[in-house]
Formats: structure tokens, C-alpha cells, sequence
């Protein structure tokens, strides 16, 4: 049965009956959760189940960001709290082994814990080069500036996903951490060259490119594109991201209703896959936009229904998963996870 190339929200705790009709018609390939649909486990479980049960498909991702700091949809009680990227760095520059170790343990506990709930992907690790001067959207979500921190903590982080059975996203492909706006807000756009760009900015990328999933940046660059954002550009998504970063996986969009792109719902999700995403994303559960995205998307077919299929064997069985040294990490004061 055909798979449309997009990945919805939904408004609330349940799903309602014109949403379930939804995707049951629209078919996505998954759905995304936000603070607002979280309310205790056998509740999201319940409502996975019934989005599930509604597009009956047995290939269906469920994604989340749950980051660490101030990006983690799930809270305590039902998660502990985890840290932003950049306490790793701070922990690497004083004991490098031990930061590895965190990082990688830590990263094995999220994506345990979300399979438990049955939330299959993680939009983490935040892959970008966070500049001192940039707009502070991204700030401690990175792992910071340095390339070969940001390439060694965020391999591991992804690592650990995958060791517990959970797919990783990589964001923001091919970087937002030049970025002079919040994307969710307006368009930013970045001047530095594509020298300075390749050598620093879309390194990170570069060096993970085998990694299966990635989400591009709502951000501008005018060293390849001074007209278009990345997410809606022909030439960034051909050249660079598949090019010149090599990146080979499943690519989505970032949310469709951030305010960096132009045109309506619709207009803007027919343009990110005719630009070449593999997926469109719609995040915010508002059914007349989540009609307008499922009217304008494609039928998941070729290299991206490959690559949507490729995803699912990358994961291994999270039953060895030991939570006791990830823990004990969450425990100590360098974690900073309030």
C-alpha cells in the first residue's frame, strides 16, 4: 500500500475522530509528538497505538525532540532529565574519557526509554557549529564550534541510539549555527563563504554521512543559494548535501509551519519535496494545515522509499540495554539537567 512522504503531529492527548479518518485516507510514513500530546505512558502508548492502528502500516516512525536541556519534549516523572550537548564538551575538556563514555551511555538510555513508550526516532544529535555571535536558537543544543568535538561526541551520542534500537535524526544538515534569527520566527541568512562553510560548517555532516536520517535548516545561505532557504533549494539539497557532504539517508524537512518559509502550508510542503527531501514534516497538530501538507505531498516511492525502508535495518534489539552507568551520570552536577 502507498506511503505518503510526509510526517504529521496531532492536536491533542488522543486522537480524535476526524483525525483518525486522516490517516487512515493520508496514509504518512510517521507521526511526531509534542509536549502537548504527553501525559502519562499508557497514554502515549495508547495514543501511538491508535495513529498506528489508523494508517496500518508496520514500517511507521515516531519521532521526538528530546535533545537534553531546553529541548526535551518528555519530563520527569515519565524521563529523567538530560543534558544539553554542549555539558559533554565542558565534561570532555576535563576528562575526555569520561565524556565519551557519558555521552554514549546517556544516549543508549534515550533511546531505550523512548522505545519503551514506542517512540522509534530521536531528532538528535544537533550536528551544528554554534558561532559565539549567532543567534542564540541554537546555542548549548550544540556540541559547540570545535568540528572534532562536535564529529566525536555526536557519533557517539548517535551510537547509542542505535545500540538501543532507535534511529537517530542529525540536524540541522548542512548547519545552523551561523544562523542571525530563530527560523521558527523569520529567515536567517548566512554570509560566510563556501570555503569557511565547508571547512567548518558542513564538516560535522561530512564526516557522519553514513548516519540514516538527517533534518535540514530553515536558513539561507548565500555562498549557494542567495534566494532560497536550503530546505526549498534545488541546488543546496543536490550539490552540497548530497553532494558535497555526500549524505546518502532519508532526508525530512524541518516543520513546514516555521515562519523562515514563504507561501502557504501547502505551497511550502510541495515545495521542500520538489526541491528533494525525501519527507516533508508538519509539526504543529493544526488539522487544516495537517490537511494542506497530505494534499500536497508526494507518494513515498524511489530512492526515498528506499531509503525510508533502509532505516528500520540499522537498529538492533534494546533488551542488553544497562541503564546503570547512564544514571549514575545523570546524577552528577556536570550534567546541569534542570
Amino acid at each position: 500500500m502507498n506511503r505518503a512522504a510526509f510526517i504529521s503531529g496531532v492536536e491533542g492527548l488522543s486522537l480524535l475522530e476526524h483525525e483518525k479518518d486522516f490517516f487512515s485516507k493520508s496514509r504518512p510514513l510517521g507521526l511526531i509528538l509534542f509536549a502537548r500530546n504527553i501525559e502519562s505512558e499508557d497514554q502515549i502508548k495508547r495514543l501511538i497505538g491508535d495513529v498506528k492502528n489508523a494508517v496500518g502500516a508496520e514500517e511507521f516512525w515516531v519521532l521526538i525532540d528530546q535533545e537534553g536541556g531546553r529541548v526535551q519534549r518528555l519530563r520527569p516523572p515519565l524521563f529523567p532529565n538530560l543534558p544539553a550537548a554542549r555539558r559533554y564538551t565542558e565534561l570532555y575538556k576535563k576528562d575526555p574519557t569520561k565524556a565519551e563514555l557519558a555521552v554514549f551511555e546517556i544516549g543508549k538510555l534515550m533511546g531505550k526509554r523512548l522505545l519503551d513508550l514506542g517512540i522509534t526516532m530521536n531528532c538528535a544529535p544537533c550536528l551544528d557549529a554554534a558561532q559565539v555571535d549567532a543567534h542564540d536558537i541554537i546555542g548549548d543544543r550544540s556540541f559547540g564550534l570545535e568540528v572534532e568535538l562536535i564529529v566525536k561526541l555526536g557519533r557517539l551520542q548517535a551510537e547509542g541510539h542505535l545500540a538501543a534500537g532507535s534511529l537517530p535524526v542529525m540536524k540541522h544538515i548542512p548547519g545552523h549555527g551561523r544562523a542571525d534569527a530563530d527560523s521558527h520566527l523569520s529567515l536567517p541568512q548566512i554570509d560566510a563563504s563556501h570555503e569557511v562553510l565547508s571547512s567548518v560548517d558542513f564538516e560535522p555532516f561530512r564526516q557522519l554521512n553514513r548516519l540514516p536520517v538527517a533534518m535540514t535548516a530553515h536558513v539561507v545561505y548565500s555562498a549557494i543559494d542567495n534566494a532560497l532557504p536550503v530546505s526549498t533549494s534545488a541546488s543546496s539539497i543536490e550539490d552540497i548535501i548530497r553532494g558535497e557532504i555526500g549524505f546518502d539517508g532519508f532526508l525530512m524537512c524541518d516543520d513546514v509551519s516555521m515562519e523562515a518559509l514563504d507561501g502557504t502550508i501547502g505551497e511550502r510542503t510541495k515545495a521542500v519535496l520538489t526541491a528533494g527531501c525525501d519527507g516533508a514534516l508538519h509539526c504543529n497538530g493544526k488539522f487544516d494545515e495537517m490537511e494542506q501538507v497530505a494534499e500536497n505531498s508526494a507518494t513515498l516511492e524511489g530512492r526515498s522509499l528506499e531509503r525510508f525502508e533502509a532505516s528500520f535495518g540499522m537498529v538492533s534489539s534494546a533488551e542488553d540495554v544497562d541503564e546503570t552507568l547512564a544514571l549514575e551520570f545523570l546524577a552528577e552536577d556536570w550534567c546541569a539537567c534542570s
